[in-house]
């Protein structure tokens, strides 16, 4: 009986204590529970940072980064959250990508939220006019939206060119001007794709290029990057279509010192020119509008809708030669005849 006892004395001495520390666990675990939820910092002590995810990213390397960039107070206790949707168990946890602004105000449960809403941080980039395909890539690098090499790997991708019927080397040309929202981490062909994508919708506007063929879009394409880098004033821009028009109507070379800028500094990759020398016109080049007649290989600048549609719609004219006029307006002269151009010429000091 004693023995019977002392046994059930033990055993309940036992499970007291097993419940005592199972309490104290329990006790424990709130706290660091509670405490690893709160808030980083107070709103006096707020500072903001973004947070990249790529694509592919597991719930584990996030919450890392989310701990070094002392955004929460343990990576431990959100991945625990996120494996046991211990915030919403109503849906499993998804882990989008994207970049994301946050606070060091907000709780773990915010952070949660975020992180699978897909409320990214999107950045505006500016594509002005005129640029080559190099010029943009620099400026998508500069943004962080992806490499400079990666974006002119896929501009001349031969999969990519098959699949929208580019009859050419590389997109340029093909890549619209315009404004972007772009998010940190794109891939290179993600970004070529918007920016020729609106290409074909802003076209899609113009009466001009209604039925094209793509040989014939593309011909226009060449034409207009060189129109984009010799306008100011846009109303002259379709006569100076007309000029070119009749120059390739004739076999006449282009003569346009825009493309031996282009020679200059995207294909033998130098400065840019204080100015052009009677050598640069002797560059041996498919772009050396100069040397050849016809258009170049390829366009020389991603032009806008100005340059689009006076392209593929020039003004009907005599004209085969133009002047700069006046550096302040942009205003050109131009001409018929080589002895009125010459005239214009000796008067001022900018020729084409």
């Amino acid at each position: 009986m004693m023995k019977a006892k002392k046994a059930f004395t033990l055993i309940l001495s036992l499970f007291l204590w097993m419940v005592a520390v199972a309490c104290v666990s329990v006790v424990v675990a709130l706290s660091i529970w509670f405490h690893s939820i709160k808030p980083v910092t107070s709103i006096e002590e707020e500072y903001v940072g973004k947070i990249t995810v790529p694509a592919g990213t597991s719930v584990r390397q996030i919450a890392d980064t989310l701990e070094k960039e002392k955004f929460i107070r343990s990576s431990r206790i959100l991945y625990i959250a996120v494996r046991f949707n211990l915030f919403d168990r109503s849906k499993a946890f998804t882990l989008k990508s994207g970049t994301y602004t946050l606070r060091s105000t907000m709780s773990l449960k915010e952070i949660y939220e975020l992180l699978q809403s897909g409320e990214q941080e999107y950045i505006n980039v500016s594509v002005p006019e005129g640029l080559t395909k190099s010029k943009i890539g620099r400026i998508l690098e500069e943004k962080n939206i992806c490499t400079a090499m990666e974006f002119l790997q896929s501009c001349s991708d031969e999969k990519l060119l098959s699949e929208y019927r580019i009859p050419g080397l590389s997109f340029e040309g093909y890549l619209f001007p315009d404004t972007y929202f772009f998010i940190h981490g794109m891939k290179g062909e993600d970004v070529v794709r918007t920016m020729v994508d609106n290409f074909f919708k802003k076209i899609s506007e113009i009466p001009s290029f209604v039925d094209m063929d793509r040989q014939r879009l593309h011909e226009v394409v060449i034409l207009s990057s060189i129109i984009e880098r010799e306008y100011r004033i846009k109303d002259e821009a379709p006569v100076i279509a007309s000029v070119f028009t009749n120059r390739l109507r004739h076999n006449i070379g282009l003569y346009s010192c825009a493309t031996i800028e282009y020679i200059i500094t995207e294909i033998q990759g130098l400065p840019h020119p204080g100015r052009i020398t009677y050598k640069d016109l002797k560059i041996d080049s498919p772009y050396n509008t100069y040397m050849w007649a016809g258009l170049p290989e390829g366009a020389i600048s991603n032009p806008g809708t100005v340059a689009l549609e006076a392209a593929s719609n020039p003004a009907k004219t005599n004209y085969y030669f133009f002047v700069l006029t006046d550096p302040t307006t942009g205003r050109h002269t131009f001409s018929t005849s080589f002895d009125e151009h010459k005239a214009a010429e000796n008067t001022n000091y900018v020729s084409k």
